[in-house]
């Protein structure tokens, strides 16, 4: 799997990165939008909700995977070029999008440890970030779940600006993150 950009794509690894984190994100919301199928208290709550930990966490790893790859080199460059100002917006988004896939992992961990739950990371009971305290729970909760609305905001804009770049300005910036297609030979 190759780690660097080429000039008209990203690398394979960040491809990758890029397509199995949306995927964990929808999971990690559906979570949190199903959980409400199961009473408070059940075992189909706390599986959804131990899911919802897990699966958030393993988007907190993978990022930094992904900022690492890329800091291996510059994007592949668009065709036809951007004007400046999509350029400076579309740094923006992503940074926006990176602190959000770091931040909100961060705030439900902070959450349940005020809450004096420890959670759970593929077998691991990981520690409490604070001791337990239960206003405090409340308030960063609050936080948590603002994040999470902003997250739908940016995900949303980002995918639309995505396809807007591909089917209306028809450049290149959608093709440089799809994998590549097999070829029948």
């Amino acid at each position: 799997m190759p780690w660097k950009n080429s000039e008209s794509r990203y690398s394979t690894v960040s491809i990758a990165l890029h397509w199995l984190m949306l995927v964990l994100l929808v999971v990690v919301y559906a979570c949190i939008e199903l959980r409400g199928m199961f009473p408070r208290g059940s075992g189909g709550r706390t599986l959804i909700m131990e899911a919802h930990y897990m699966l958030g966490l393993t988007v907190f790893v993978l990022v930094w995977l992904r900022l690492f790859a890329r800091s291996l080199g510059r994007a592949p460059k668009i065709f036809p070029a951007s004007p400046q100002w999509q350029t400076v917006l579309a740094r923006l988004m992503h940074w926006a999008l990176y602190i959000f896939m770091i931040a909100t992992p961060i705030l439900g961990w902070l959450v349940t440890s005020a809450n004096g739950h420890q959670v759970m990371f593929y077998g691991i009971d990981l520690p409490l970030l604070i001791g337990e305290d239960k206003p405090l729970a409340k308030q960063i909760k609050g936080w948590h779940e603002l994040a999470g609305t902003v997250g739908y905001w940016l995900i949303g804009l980002h995918a639309v600006a995505g396809l807007y770049h591909h089917y209306v300005v028809r450049d290149n910036t959608l093709l440089r993150m799809t994998p590549k297609r097999i070829s029948p030979d």
